[in-house]
């Protein structure tokens, strides 16, 4: 039996339930291979236990910070064409009330609109497609630079 697809807007309330975001609206980039969150501050460290672990700051708010032992790193092409190594953390985002395995790259985002992109990749493993005439009640929801 078929899945049902499952559709999405342009924009997208969403949350990452295990990095402590909550309802941030997600640009959803089909021309995207992958996604991408807002970090600022990301360094390897060794964690209290001796592991290797990652420390950010997800959408740069200090008291988000999050350290984890469930990330790899990859070299990605950015938004202006030019390859980078980015760290990729897996986590939880959840979609229209629906949770989601998910690995996200981080990267400082802040000349960009949205904190928060949800590329193709994602979409396709989790059979969503993208309906452009929803969603675009968030397109001009201006992003608070001081929370930043």
């Amino acid at each position: 039996m078929k899945s049902v697809p499952k559709t999405v807007g342009s924009f997208e309330a969403v949350s990452f339930p295990e990095l402590g975001v909550k309802q941030v609206i997600a640009k959803i980039d089909t021309g995207a291979y992958s996604g991408a969150l807002h970090a600022t501050n990301i360094r390897e460290i060794t964690t209290d236990e001796g592991k290797q672990g990652l420390e950010f700051y997800p959408l740069g708010k200090g008291q988000l910070k999050t350290v984890t032992t469930r990330y790899s790193s990859k070299q990605v092409k950015s938004s202006n064409g030019q390859p980078e190594v980015r760290f990729v953390v897996r986590t939880k985002v959840i979609v229209k009330d629906q949770a989601y395995p998910i690995s996200i790259s981080l990267s400082d985002r802040t000349a960009m609109m949205k904190s928060v992109l949800l590329g193709r990749r994602f979409l396709r493993r989790h059979g969503f497609i993208v309906d452009v005439r929803r969603g675009t009640k968030h397109r001009y929801v201006v992003k608070d630079r001081k929370a930043r």
